[in-house]
């Protein structure tokens, strides 16, 4: 199975390649298919990403007459927009024709057959391996799926000539925000985030860079740390991530707690409900944090929120409880000063969109899903929110078992 979700705020690698080779990314799959005997490639992307399902849809038809493709089926999926269709387990979920809710975690994931009582959403399907009988299905991204050819072709010492031994080969990064231009480009993995965001986004517009967000999945990384080399370990060890390879750059003109207060937004409203730390808890910090950026916390606020944010990931059941608590926690311990700001001097601040990426023209100026504005927590859209949870709309089990 083809991740193609993309909505990780900041990133539009995916997408871009998607638009310039889509071959590639299904060829692949088709590989990939060959080596562990698959029968079938799902291809899922969200379904209002028009261009890239109607791009993948003719790659795949046009490869299917051809003949390549043998007796392997290519389905391309489009699936409900939401930040959890890219998670793996809601990715299958979408796949099988359902809303993205997250599974039961591992170790075995089975995909579109149905083996069980689907009714009642993903807690009551059967998983595959160790005597069950669904069928185990391999998931991996878009891009990981389009660098295979290319490994095939000149081997595995041909892609280790670039980046470095834990994280060998290139990626693709996207850089936006407070810089220049936006844009998408190919870099070997190790080369400095600096370096990326100087040659990509041009550099910072009219201020100096404050912090610079990878995803919204991991600590931010300050000013003294933008010379690390853009490797899994390195971003890692430092207290951030690689991620999806997008790099948000926040200039000192930008306050971090409107910035910390639009990621917990985004992630409380994004979160589905299975889980009640994750849902409850994101929007309870999320509240917090826009009293806190209006300029009208008190102390209290402060006392509340610490120890709230370290309960977001107490039984999840995917990663989002705990990244959200990842990110906010780094926000909270690299910005006491602005916080304080907050309380003490009462300053208010402007509201930060974070939402994902719609486009980058050609120009470099980069475009937001705006509709996120009105997004309500049971992922509607309008300006009045019914209380209810996705989970509880959609009568999902929320047991985790």
């Amino acid at each position: 199975m083809v991740n193609a979700a993309e909505g990780e705020p900041g990133t539009f690698g995916d997408r871009t390649l998607i638009r310039r080779n889509p071959y590639r990314v299904l060829e692949g799959a088709l590989i990939a298919a060959h080596a562990i005997g698959a029968r079938a490639i799902a291809v899922v992307t969200k379904e209002q990403y028009a261009a890239e399902l109607e791009l993948l849809t003719d790659a795949a038809q046009e490869l299917v007459a051809t003949g390549v493709t043998g007796d392997v089926e290519i389905d391309v999926v489009g699936g409900a927009g939401h930040y959890l269709l890219g998670e793996e387990t809601g990715l299958l979920e979408a796949a099988a024709g359902r809303l993205p809710f997250p599974r039961v975690a591992p170790p075995y994931r089975h995909g579109t057959v149905e083996v069980g009582d689907p009714s009642g959403g993903a807690s009551r399907l059967e998983l595959a391996g160790d005597g069950g009988t669904a069928p185990p299905t391999l998931v991996n991204n878009a891009e990981t799926f389009a660098h295979v050819p290319q490994i095939v072709q000149h081997g595995p010492d041909w892609f280790r000539q670039h980046g470095t031994a834990d994280s060998p080969g290139t990626s693709l990064f996207t850089i936006s925000g407070d810089t220049r231009r936006g844009g998408v480009a190919e870099f070997a993995l190790g080369t400095p985030v600096r370096q990326i965001i100087e040659e990509l986004g041009g550099g910072i517009t009219d201020a100096e860079v404050a912090f610079v967000m990878s995803g919204v999945g991991s600590g931010v990384l300050l000013p003294h740390q933008l010379d690390l080399p853009a490797t899994y370990e390195d971003l890692s060890a430092a207290g951030s991530g690689l991620g999806t390879g997008g790099f948000m750059v926040f200039s000192t003109d930008t306050d971090p707690i409107a910035v910390a207060h639009g990621v917990s937004r985004f992630l409380s409203i994004e979160s589905c409900g299975q889980c009640s730390p994750c849902k409850e808890g994101g929007l309870e910090v999320a509240a917090a944090l826009d009293v806190l950026r209006d300029g009208q916390a008190d102390d209290d606020v402060l006392e509340r929120l610490v120890p709230l944010v370290h309960t977001l990931s107490d039984e999840a059941r995917c990663d989002l409880g705990p990244q959200h608590e990842r990110i906010v926690s780094s926000f909270l311990e690299q910005f006491p000063d602005a916080t304080r700001a907050h309380v003490v001097d009462h300053a208010s601040t402007e509201p930060v969109l974070v939402a994902p990426i719609v486009d980058i023209d050609d120009e470099g100026r980069v475009t937001l899903d705006e509709d996120h504005r009105t997004k309500q927590p049971d992922w509607e859209h309008g300006d009045d929110w019914n209380g209810q949870t996705p989970a509880d709309r959609h009568d999902v089990a929320v047991t985790i078992q």
